[in-house]
């Protein structure tokens, strides 16, 4: 149940009425005694004696509006807000004049309990009451709005269909942040167990209170006594999908070090599973009350956890990581200093020089004068979701999404609607690549115990863009061991690289996001081999492209050794560079200028359409537009040469389209 700003004036209030017994609206000298009893322990935070004795006033006095207003506000202390809103609606009833702010407070508590028209009723209540201040007004109508908009949602469901997903995954513990990797063949999320503790106590047997170890040794009256204690802890677990059985293998826990004796939580996995960023609370070289870590996995083992360190981790509370596909943009949620409200989301990049850039806020209308947290950036590095207080919804803290612009700024963002959101905080919430089924933590009935991890088909309204994912292995070409490289995608029309991935030094394996739409390259790079490139065009009207299974061979930078321009375009019979070439060509340049000493041949190839002579000219011609722009950036002539080979060497068969097509290539060899 939300606690705001509210408690505060109920302590003025408290403080009001303790000094002004004698104005209270009983007669009744006994009803008086018990009511000043109960504000005392009330000012103690003994609420349960607190409620005991406000209940002997009213029994003896059943119209003593003050008791009704301080039992009603004790009561909401004990997070008991059924019985809360009958002590204020009997207060109202009886004298609201005296603190109509009471009445507000009855809304809100209505609202919590998803008791929207009730709500809707007590603020238009709420606001016959003259209201000076003009903050107290403007929430005040923001609250009755709230209230509208959440029997709006409430009145047009949308389709959800919660799957819990078994006992293989779920348990009586409290399960939630769910992710999974990119090819969703892993998922990993955090549980919070439960273990009674024994401590022992030195006490005051007078007064039950605890005794320093001074106290203890000069005091007559003091006791040894030992109690029981819970102990809650946040640990990672991990589980597999089985094709066979097409279910989630039983979970484990993830291994040390990810798994220590210290909390770990809100995780944060990247598409190639290979990184995994953490929430990390409390640790002894902290910077703060919770700071944000990273681990790298070689082969199947996972390294020791470290902090990112400043300027991501302060003193502040910073959590709740979501790494972006592109493997280098961070989104987080904190309460450091420069944020519009409570928690933001902020960003930062990872530079080329290794560090961090300093985060920046998300801004308006991302954040609010509330709560943001629990950000989720999708596989399409364009949908973001996220968790709210602040935007108008059915709960506390509701679910939202919104949509990159294509000039970098960020959409309205939308609520999921009912009754995916409802009026529990909603939190924990994740969606696949395929952008069509989703994730979320719920403690609804029916469940293994506490919060339980659900799957469900996400409506279209709010789905982000469908991606797949490119997995394959890297080796040297001669020895075929592993090779451990950097991978990119590059959005040929935009020059931008939509999503960074490493091969792994152990196994030479890799995976890597592919965007649902467009024209993309890959390229591999390896210090002392040649580089390789491939192509991917992806055309529009589809959902889900198929997942891509590549094997590489590199090559070391030696004499002969021959590649493959697979981004280099031309126009049908033309020999002018296209637009979508900048991105392979300036990667060329970059291989030049980081081996100096080497010299090399282009060479141009076509299919067997045309005549020969035409095919030899057109292949020269294109050999030449190459050679021109590596000498325009600078590479010196005496280190290339061209030259065409026409229809002279194909690589695959002229009898299907597929094989001209291979057929039509620029190609570089090392002389």
């Amino acid at each position: 149940m939300k606690k705001i700003g509210f408690f505060l004036l109920f302590c003025v209030l408290t403080v009001a009425l303790y000094s002004q017994a004698r104005s209270l609206s009983t007669n009744s000298s006994r009803a008086e005694r018990f009511y000043t009893d109960g504000l005392r322990e009330y000012d103690r935070n003994e609420f349960a004696q607190a409620v005991a004795l406000f209940r002997r006033a009213l029994d003896v006095d059943p119209d003593f509006a003050e008791a009704w207003l301080m039992l009603g506000e004790a009561f909401e202390r004990k997070e008991m807000p059924d019985s809360a809103i009958v002590a204020y609606r009997r207060f109202s009833e009886l004298n609201p004049n005296i603190h109509p702010r009471a009445i507000y407070r009855m809304g809100d508590l209505q609202f919590s309990l998803g008791r929207y028209e009730e709500a809707e009723q007590s603020f238009l209540k709420y606001l016959t009451f003259p209201i000076r201040n003009p903050e107290v007004r403007e929430r005040a109508n923001a609250s009755l709005l709230r209230a509208r908009t959440a029997i709006l949602f409430r009145n047009n469901p949308v389709p959800f269909e919660p799957i819990n997903l078994g006992d293989s995954i779920n348990s009586a513990m409290d399960e939630y942040f769910p992710v999974l990797t990119v090819d969703q063949r892993m998922m990993i999320f955090t549980r919070r167990t439960r273990t009674e503790i024994e401590r022992t106590y030195t006490i005051d047997r007078r007064t039950g209170r605890a005794l320093g170890a001074g106290m203890a040794a000069n005091s007559i009256h003091a006791v040894t006594v030992t109690r029981q204690h819970e102990h809650r802890r946040e640990d990672f677990y991990f589980s597999t999908f089985c094709d066979e059985t097409e279910t989630w293998r039983r979970a484990e826990r993830m291994p040390h070090p990810i798994t220590s004796d210290d909390n770990e939580g809100a995780p944060s996995i990247s598409p190639d599973g290979r990184y995994l960023f953490f929430a990390g609370c409390n640790r002894r070289y902290g910077m703060g009350s919770c700071d944000i870590y990273v681990s790298r996995r070689v082969g199947d083992t996972w390294g020791r956890p470290f902090s990112l360190g400043h300027p991501i981790n302060t003193r502040a509370w910073e959590s709740q990581p979501s790494i972006a596909p592109d493997g280098v943009t961070l989104f987080f949620a904190s309460n450091r200093p420069g944020g519009m409200g409570g928690t933001d989301i902020w960003m930062s990049v990872l530079q080329d020089n290794g560090l961090w850039s300093e985060p920046v806020n998300l801004g308006y209308p991302i954040n609010t004068s509330g709560n943001e947290s629990a950000p989720f950036i999708h596989y399409d590095n364009q949908t973001l979701y996220f968790v709210s207080d602040g935007h108008p919804g059915l709960g506390a803290r509701d679910i939202f999404v919104s949509r990159r612009n294509p000039d970098g700024t960020w959409g309205q963002p939308v609520n999921l609607g009912y009754p995916i959101n409802t009026h529990r905080d909603e939190s924990s919430f994740f969606v696949n690549s395929a952008g069509n089924m989703a994730f979320i933590s719920s403690n609804r009935a029916g469940g293994k115990g506490g919060l339980d991890l659900y799957t469900f088909e996400l409506h279209r309204d709010v789905r982000p863009l469908a991606v797949s994912y490119l997995r394959g292995n890297l080796f040297d070409a001669r020895t075929h061991l592993p090779l451990q490289a950097n991978l990119e995608i590059i959005n040929l029309r935009t020059g931008q690289v939509v999503a960074r991935a490493e091969a792994d030094e152990a196994t030479g394996d890799f995976m890597v996001t592919l965007p649902s739409d467009g024209s993309y390259a890959l390229n591999i790079s390896r210090d002392g081999y040649l580089f390789h490139s491939e192509h991917f065009e992806f055309t529009d009207g589809y959902e889900q492209i198929q997942p891509i299974t590549l094997d590489i061979p590199l090559s070391q930078i030696q004499v002969g050794e021959t590649i493959v321009l697979r981004n280099i375009f031309f126009a049908t019979a033309e020999f002018a560079l296209q637009p979508e070439s900048i991105q392979e060509l300036e990667r060329l340049v970059r291989f030049m200028n980081n081996n100096p000493t080497i010299r090399i041949e282009i060479s141009g190839h076509t299919d067997n359409v045309g005549s020969v002579a035409f095919n030899q000219r057109l292949s020269e011609n294109r050999a030449r537009s190459v050679y021109d722009f590596l000498i325009e950036r600078g590479i010196r002539s005496e280190r290339l040469q061209f030259a065409g080979y026409g229809m002279a060497r194909p690589i695959a068969p002229n009898d299907t389209p597929e094989g001209r097509a291979q057929n039509r290539r620029t190609e570089i060899q090392i002389l």
